[in-house]
């Protein structure tokens, strides 16, 4: 007897060891990250996304969601958590769909531009899952990465690189509406318009929308005309995309050279269209 319980304590060591390789592995899967463009047709197949159990898939979105709009297929039975944000969705699972099964999940855009909301289809994979889907638009081509790159940078360096480059000086800055003197011209809606002006520069930001039905639209020209006829000169002109397609909304802006007029003076303010006829006479703007 003593001799059995001797042997007792390997005995079980060498059950337990048996019995755990007996047990199926949970397959281990590559974590990726990836890139999803939005279909703009609903004749388009749904972008299919790849997820697991207990891993957590993130969604980032280009532009601001609506949260109260996502709906999730079996949100109530099949995942542990649904968190929206203002442009992500962060989804983990508890149970993976099956084999050809696939969980709907959809998702609306606060701004109404097109396509208007996004919709993915999740999967299982036998050895990927995505834990984060960058969700585009539009393809992104080298011409908005060039442009993106752009206002990252104008992001990063921010206030404190107005104040080092001598840009920003004891006059401040001061903003004005600009005043809209129709609505919706060439197929265009104008939303607002702000003029800013410091001591050294200027700038004119006007946010126009492209409805839908109508042809891509791309910022050309800015001219602020003054009241006796003269133009000013304008040193750079951006728009935060490359081109406004139908239903999109776009902010364009133009920077002046440095004010030699009187504060407070009232400009006429045109917009252009590169290469067409879809011209906007925006109304006036005080600089």
């Amino acid at each position: 007897m003593a001799r059995l319980l001797q042997w007792l304590p390997l005995v079980l060591l060498l059950t337990g060891r048996a019995a755990a390789a007996q047990q199926p592995q949970a397959p281990v899967r590559e974590h990726r990250e990836r890139q999803v463009v939005v279909p703009s047709s609903p004749n388009e197949p749904v972008p299919e996304v790849r997820v697991a159990a207990r891993i957590a898939t993130y969604f980032v979105f280009d532009a601001a969601i609506d949260r109260a709009s996502v709906e999730v297929e079996g949100r109530a039975t099949r995942f542990r958590l649904v968190d929206p944000g203002e442009r992500t969705l962060y989804l983990e699972l508890l149970e993976p769909p099956g084999e050809g099964e696939r969980l709907i999940v959809r998702v609306r855009y606060k701004d109404g531009a097109a396509p208007a909301s996004a919709t993915f289809a999740l999967v299982s994979h036998p050895t990927v899952v995505d834990t984060r889907v960058n969700v585009v638009r539009r393809p992104s081509t080298p011409e908005v990465q060039v442009l993106e790159a752009a206002l990252a940078q104008c992001e990063a360096e921010g206030p404190s690189n107005l104040v080092l480059s001598g840009r920003l000086d004891m006059d401040g800055v001061r903003a004005r509406p600009a005043e809209v003197a129709q609505l919706v011209q060439a197929g265009m809606r104008l939303s607002e318009g702000v003029g800013y002006r410091a001591g050294t520069w200027a700038v004119v930001a006007v946010r126009v929308h492209n409805l839908p039905g109508q042809q891509p639209w791309t910022a050309g020209e800015v001219r602020l005309t003054r009241a006796d006829g003269t133009l000013v000169k304008v040193r750079s002109l951006r728009m935060d995309r490359p081109r406004l397609a139908p239903g999109e909304v776009g902010l364009v802006v133009a920077e002046t050279e440095k004010p030699s007029w009187t504060s407070g003076e009232v400009f006429r303010l045109e917009l252009r269209e590169k290469g067409g006829g879809r011209h906007l006479v925006i109304g006036t703007v005080e600089l």
